[in-house]
Formats: C-alpha cells, structure tokens, sequence
C-alpha cells in the first residue's frame, strides 16, 4: 500500500483560479486569526453556610469584595450553586438591561426599581 497521504492530496487537489491555475489542496489546515478575542472563565469558590439564604448573603459578600479588588471581574456573572450541584446556579445580582446599555448591579430580587453601577447610577423601572 505504501503511503496513503499521496493518494489522498491527489483526491483533494484541484486547481485553483485565484491562484493563476496552480494546483493547490483543497484541504488544508484550520486558519486563525491572528489574535482571539478574550473570552469569559468561571472560578468555582467553596465556602460553609448554615443554609441557602446564608449562602447567598455570603457568596454576594465575597463577590462585592472581589470586584473592588479587581475591577476586571465581571461581577453581574457571579452565580451561587450548591457544591455538588453546578448544573443549578443561580445569579447573584439582577443584571437588568437599562434604557442606555446599563446592567443593574443590585441583588436578584431586590425590592423596587433598577439602578446601574456606581454611585448615583441612573435609574429606571417601577421607581417612586
């Protein structure tokens, strides 16, 4: 049998007119770009509570914190799941869309209208 690389580019050569006629392979390795774009990752954090509620208090505890310290951290992301239970996170903060783009940055839930992060952020909904 020999090689069956030469009888496989001979099947999946063609010519091609962009390039003058020459033989070129008409299969051929995946092209990147030069760069990716940056893409979002998860950090798991494990911690005790005596319950859900108190789970939940805490892990909006420790994300706040987190995202002063690091501002990169996508804060409207953070989840709360049981250890054993990735498959049912549930967001930690609202994450409503405002009328200019904003992401509400209050908890899920929370009693009232939305407000967009940082002090004095603009506000929208059902308000007083």
């Amino acid at each position: 049998m020999g090689n069956d690389r030469t009888a496989h580019r001979r099947v999946v050569t063609g010519l091609d007119p962009r390039r003058g006629g020459r033989e070129e392979t008409l299969i051929g390795p995946a092209r990147r770009a030069a760069a990716r774009p940056p893409r979002f990752f998860t950090v798991h954090l494990g911690f005790e509570a005596a319950d859900p509620s108190a789970a939940r208090e805490l892990a909006v505890a420790y994300a706040e914190a987190l995202s002063l310290l690091r501002p990169e951290l996508a804060l409207g992301a953070a989840a709360l799941s049981p250890a054993d239970a990735w498959h049912r996170a549930e967001r930690l903060f609202c994450g409503a869309v405002g009328p200019d783009g904003e992401r509400c940055a209050d908890v899920t839930g929370h009693p009232g209208f939305h407000h967009a992060p940082g002090p004095g952020g603009l506000g929208w909904g059902d308000g007083d």
